[in-house]
């Protein structure tokens, strides 16, 4: 099964995981970024009431909101959860809002890794945006693939190049995050995105400066209580 998902279309594999050989045990997680409206589109014209999980850190940016709640009336979608960090961790690790500058990782197990890890409680599966192209510990992802949380991870676009992305935004008419025009190739938190403009690596403005490119929720959790 992994190896035929692995070989066929994105759109077609997408939706024998969501109907098939996940059915009722697999959900989206969106950061509603600034390719995120590819996969979500794909995932409304499967099922609109399929789990969409958006992790608001606290910290994201008011242009993603605003996207995010436009991208889920736009497309229908019926099951968006948007899931906050625990207020109790937040004011035992972070109580100055300042761990993002000396302890990142755990600023996004805080932020992300554990509401997300509670919301895929009975889960089997959850469908990410991430692609090859984006370089990195992404650059040989297959469409299935185990996850560090004991689940699969659903890679549709894992192998979709620059040229198809785009092609795929102008056929569905589909909007654009509002600070892509503004130079920020990828989006993240405000704390840890900067510009990078069209010539730099598309996660280049993510943690500029640290030994980091990935939040965490795609890597081996942190024991954090």
């Amino acid at each position: 099964m992994l190896d035929f998902l692995n070989s066929v279309p994105a759109e077609i594999g997408l939706e024998n995981a969501i109907l098939k050989r996940f059915a009722g045990k697999i959900a989206l997680v969106s950061a509603f970024g600034t390719e995120s409206a590819i996969v979500l589109h794909m995932v409304a014209s499967i099922d609109r009431s399929l789990p969409v999980i958006f992790l608001d850190t606290l910290k994201m940016f008011p242009e993603t909101l605003a996207y995010r709640d436009d991208l889920t009336a736009r497309l229908g979608l019926t099951n968006v959860h948007s899931l906050r960090p625990d207020a109790s961790q937040l004011a035992a690790y972070d109580p100055d809002e300042k761990l993002w500058q000396n302890d990142p990782d755990t600023c996004c197990a805080i932020r992300k890794s554990n509401p997300l890890d509670a919301a895929l409680n009975g889960m089997q599966a959850w469908i990410t945006g991430r692609k090859r192209s984006q370089g990195g510990a992404r650059a040989n992802l297959q469409f299935l693939e185990p996850g560090p949380d004991n689940r699969v991870t659903v890679n549709p676009l894992a192998l979709w190049d620059d040229a198809q992305i785009a092609t795929y935004f102008e056929t569905h008419n589909l909007p654009r995050h509002p600070l892509q025009a503004q130079g920020y190739a990828s989006v993240g938190c405000m704390n840890c995105t900067l510009r990078t403009g069209e010539t730099a690596d598309k996660r280049a403005g993510r943690w500029a400066g640290l030994n980091k490119t990935e939040c965490g929720i795609h890597l081996p959790r942190l024991a954090i209580a």
